[in-house]
């Protein structure tokens, strides 16, 4: 992709942990950016619900295990390794789902194979499906690792299935310690300062719409600028908040989301405002 295809092109980022990278790969594009980290990974202090795991998995009474993130099986097995030792021997003893490959290399490291893995693009629906395929609910105890936040969706579903469903957080995503920058990015999206707003995570949006002094002045600013999304689970935030995707990468990674926006971005803002 040639450079130069974001010229003139005022773009906002809410990454945080990768910002400079993301920074870097739209200025090469020619893009003006402003970056407003809008999370943090917390860990959290405490989980009675990895403990509950432990047990439940001790005792058989969880059939399946759904890990959603890399990160949080990682931090699920540092969580309990003191109290149980043999908690990789436990989940390889279950039904194992991996929504997508970073679980599956967590997995790997912890020495436990046989996971099934969640298919392209892996949202809860994808789950679902793996989760249908395994009769992997109905009437079975299922653990789900959550990831940052809660997924009401999916585990309403695995409800309906007839599933008796353990959440299990093991992090979460806090607001930034210095809040500044993501208010005065909701300031410029409400004042029309913005032509490309950039998402690549779900609590992204969720935050920024937290920080917001008018909710309904900011979903109206963000109407008027190219809303990219990581992928379909960023979307999904999205629209539950009222805001439409104009570009979505596939696959959800950063390096397809900026070569989608360096391809069609222009493009879409001079539809959108014309």
């Amino acid at each position: 992709m040639p450079g130069g295809t974001l010229d003139g092109l005022r773009v906002l980022a809410f990454e945080a942990r990768r910002a400079e990278e993301l920074a870097t790969m739209l200025a090469r594009h020619g893009a003006t950016v402003t970056r407003a980290p809008a999370l943090r990974e917390a860990g959290l202090p405490a989980s009675p619900e990895a403990d509950e795991l432990v047990l439940e998995l001790r005792t058989g009474h969880i059939w399946t295990v759904i890990l959603l993130t890399g990160v949080g099986t990682r931090a699920l097995a540092a969580a309990v390794a003191a109290a149980c030792p043999e908690f990789p021997q436990l989940l390889a003893r279950t039904t194992l789902i991996a929504r997508g490959p970073k679980p599956l290399a967590a997995l790997r490291e912890l020495g436990v194979a046989g996971a099934h893995p969640v298919p392209s693009p892996h949202t809860w629906r994808e789950v679902l499906g793996v989760v249908d395929v395994l009769d992997a609910a109905r009437g079975r105890g299922v653990a789900v690792q959550e990831y940052g936040v809660p997924n009401p969706w999916l585990i309403e579903a695995l409800r309906s299935r007839g599933a008796h469903v353990l959440s299990v957080p093991v992090y979460s995503w806090a607001l930034p310690e210095d809040t500044a920058p993501l208010r005065a990015a909701a300031d410029a999206l409400v004042r029309g300062d913005v032509d490309v707003s950039v998402f690549t995570n779900g609590a992204q949006v969720e935050h920024l719409f937290r920080v917001a002094d008018d909710a309904p002045a900011l979903r109206a600013g963000l109407a008027r600028t190219v809303v990219a999304s990581v992928g379909p689970v960023c979307s999904e935030v999205l629209d539950a908040h009222g805001v439409h995707p104009d570009l979505e990468a596939s696959p959800p990674k950063m390096g397809p989301l900026v070569a989608l926006l360096a391809e069609r971005a222009r493009g879409v803002l001079a539809a959108k405002r014309t």
